[in-house]
C-alpha cells in the first residue's frame, strides 16, 4: 500500500493540496492561461463545492486535482505525496486506488452491465474480479438498483446510470471524490437522489468531496464554497449576498 491509500493525510488533516497552479494550453500562436494561480486545501470529511461561468476552467482544474491533467506549474499533493513528481504509470495508480471520479457525462461502458462497468477501476489495481463483483453488487443494491446489474447502460434510465457511475466512483473506497457537475443532465427529484447519495457516502466514510455545480442548492450545502474567477479560487459570498451561481 503507498503513500496516497485510503486513510492518509498530510499535514492538519490535509488531504489534497494545489499550491500556485497554473495551467496553460497553446491556441496556435496564443497561449491560454486557463488557470493562473490557485491554491486550495482540502481536508478529510471536508466537502467543497466550486462555482464559476461556463468555461472558466472549473473542469481543468478537477483534472489537474486528479491527476488527470498535469499543471504548468504548481504541485498538487494528494495525502502528502506530490502528484507532479510522479511518473504516468504511478499516476494511473494513484487515481484507481485513491481518488474517485464522477462526470457529468458518465462515461459507461455501453458493451458491459452496471455491475461489469462499477468493478472497473478494482481490475486496473488487479484485485480479485469474483470478490469485487460482490462489492459492486452490494454498492448498486445500496443505491437502489439491486434489480439493474445485469443491464447494460441503454437500458437504465439518465439517473440510473449516474447512480452507476457512483458506484464505479466509490468501489475503491478513495480519500476523494471529485465530481463534475454531476447532476448536469438530470431532473430535479433524481438529482436530489443522486447528491444525497453522494453526500450520505461522504459523511459515512469520511471521505472528502470536491464538486463542481452550478446549482445553487447544491453548492450551498458544501462546507465551503470557492469561485473560480480569472484562473484563481476565491471564496464565495454568502448566498444574501449573490444571487446565482453562474
Amino acid at each position: 500500500m503507498n503513500d496516497t491509500a485510503a486513510g492518509t493525510t498530510g499535514p492538519s488533516g490535509v488531504v489534497l493540496e494545489a499550491q500556485h497552479v497554473a495551467k496553460d494550453y497553446h491556441d496556435g500562436t496564443r497561449i491560454l492561461h486557463v488557470l493562473r494561480d490557485v491554491s486550495i486545501q482540502v481536508r478529510r470529511g471536508e466537502i467543497v463545492s466550486i462555482v464559476g461561468a461556463s468555461g472558466v476552467g472549473k473542469s481543468t482544474l478537477l483534472h489537474v486535482l486528479g491527476a488527470i491533467d498535469r499543471p504548468t506549474r504548481g504541485s498538487v499533493t494528494l495525502g502528502g505525496r506530490d502528484l507532479t513528481a510522479l511518473s504516468d504509470r504511478e499516476l494511473a495508480r494513484v487515481r484507481a486506488e485513491s481518488i474517485g471520479f464522477i462526470f457529468q457525462f458518465h462515461h459507461l461502458l455501453a458493451e458491459f452491465s452496471a455491475q461489469e462497468n462499477v468493478v472497473v477501476p478494482a481490475l486496473i489495481l488487479g484485485r480479485d474480479l469474483h470478490q469485487q463483483m460482490v462489492v459492486a453488487s452490494d454498492l448498486l443494491t445500496s443505491l437502489g438498483l439491486g434489480d439493474r446489474l445485469t443491464h447494460r447502460p441503454a437500458k437504465l434510465s439518465g439517473g440510473e446510470q449516474q447512480r452507476v457511475a457512483l458506484a464505479r466512483a466509490l468501489i475503491n473506497n478513495p480519500d476523494v471524490i471529485l465530481a463534475d457537475e454531476p447532476t448536469g443532465n438530470l431532473d430535479t427529484e433524481t438529482a436530489e437522489t443522486v447528491i444525497s447519495l453522494l453526500w450520505q457516502h461522504t459523511r459515512d466514510k469520511h471521505r472528502s468531496l470536491v464538486i463542481v455545480t452550478h446549482e445553487p442548492s447544491i453548492a450551498r450545502r458544501a462546507d465551503r464554497c470557492l469561485r473560480l474567477r480569472e484562473g484563481r479560487l476565491v471564496p464565495e459570498p454568502a448566498p444574501a449576498e449573490t444571487e446565482d451561481f453562474a
